[in-house]
């Protein structure tokens, strides 16, 4: 079907925004109307990631648009990057994360920890698409616990050697560069820049998701992969570094639930005016106009927390746990969104005709990763008593 979204701004929330968000955010939109919803949703049943968008990604500032311009980025604020990440994933949270991985995991942590000779190889190349890179941290035995992580290496003078494995790696099938989090002889994490072509680096897919199907997700595997120590990022260590990298990936994802949560939105209620039931337009009920009412509700509370999160990020002044805070709030509404959008289209709301029920299936991924509802629920509980449930 056509790509008929309209925008919903209940609390008029664009008198907060600039005119170059506002600029952006037509601009971001135009393309995914145009060259990516004709196509998701066959890529989607194709379990296909659409490689092609990349170059057009890259172009709508989509990979690291907070990065500085000398480094190939944008320079734009922070609220103009959750701005292109809730119009991405408004279309589709695969394609997002392909981007936020790309900006938030990939190229902020070079940018914030690496070499300027590691900036001046990479950013720029990233920053096009040129080069796609991906992000290690999470092990088979070592989800919400990356302290235990088990990847390591040893010194072995010019070179350092990597051994260990990473799981749920998106963009790892086809990513030219990966960011490695492992540990050095001392046992402190260090940051690591691997690419493809050394010896024995390998990425094999992982297939049969019911979940983020047009997103490629595999495996990092090392296997005595000899790596430059000009590789290593020079200061950074210990958990500090990838939490950095996943605060500013979060805040992302965020901004992007907050898409799928106005999409479903969007079209339930352009559904409910247009399905006719005994006699008048489905929209006409109590039980389907409260619906609509609370969804709208929560869309223009969550609209408030990413307008008021982005500002603090503005300032330098945003917490990890307000970070935590949203990223959990808004996949938790978008997922039940989703679920009663899905239910005011009845049969046709579990077919491709609608995005709806691939909204569903992908956040299903998102309210499991890049920490879980339950561990960004036990950060806010720890923020607010000063008690770590964790141990």
């Amino acid at each position: 079907m056509a790509d008929k979204y309209q925008f919903h701004d209940y609390y008029q929330v664009d008198e907060l925004l600039t005119d170059e968000h506002k600029l952006i955010r037509d601009s971001v939109r135009a393309w995914i109307k145009k060259d990516v919803s004709p196509i998701i949703e066959e890529y989607a049943q194709n379990a296909e990631f659409p490689s092609q968008l990349i170059k057009g990604l890259g172009e709508i500032g989509a990979f690291g648009p907070t990065i500085p311009q000398e480094y190939g980025g944008q320079g734009l604020d922070q609220i103009s990057y959750g701005i292109i990440m809730q119009e991405v994933e408004r279309c589709d949270s695969g394609i997002r994360s392909t981007a936020s991985v790309q900006g938030s995991l990939v190229m902020y942590p070079i940018y914030k920890f690496g070499s300027e000779e590691q900036k001046r190889k990479y950013l720029p190349k990233l920053a096009t698409g040129e080069f796609m890179g991906c992000f290690g941290l999470t092990e088979p035995n070592h989800g919400s616990n990356p302290a235990d992580m088990e990847s390591h290496f040893t010194d072995a003078g010019d070179h350092v050697v990597l051994n260990g494995s990473k799981m749920w790696i998106s963009n790892s099938p086809f990513a030219d560069i990966a960011v490695v989090w492992a540990k050095d002889d001392n046992g402190d994490i260090r940051g690591l820049i691997v690419e493809r072509g050394m010896d024995g680096f390998s990425t094999p897919e992982t297939h049969n998701k019911w979940s983020l199907r047009a997103s490629a997700t595999g495996e990092l595997v090392f296997d005595n992969v000899k790596v430059p120590k000009s590789n290593l990022f020079p200061e950074i260590k210990g958990l500090k570094g990838p939490l950095t990298c996943l605060s500013s990936a979060r805040y992302g994802i965020a901004w992007g639930a907050l898409g799928v949560a106005l999409d479903c939105y969007d079209t339930a209620l352009r559904y409910s005016l247009e399905r006719e039931q005994f006699g008048k337009p489905i929209g006409g009920f109590q039980l389907q106009q409260k619906k609509l009412a609370e969804m709208i509700t929560e869309i223009t509370k969550a609209q408030l927390l990413c307008w008021r999160l982005g500002v603090l990020k503005n300032e330098d002044r945003a917490t990890p746990a307000q970070i935590s805070m949203a990223k959990r709030n808004n996949v938790e509404i978008a997922l039940k969104i989703a679920r009663e959008a899905r239910q005011m289209l009845g049969g046709m709301g579990i077919t491709g005709e609608y995005s709806i029920m691939r909204h569903m299936m992908n956040l299903e991924s998102v309210v499991t990763y890049e920490g879980t509802h339950d561990i960004h629920l036990l950060i806010t509980g720890m923020d607010v008593t000063g008690i770590n449930a964790f141990k």
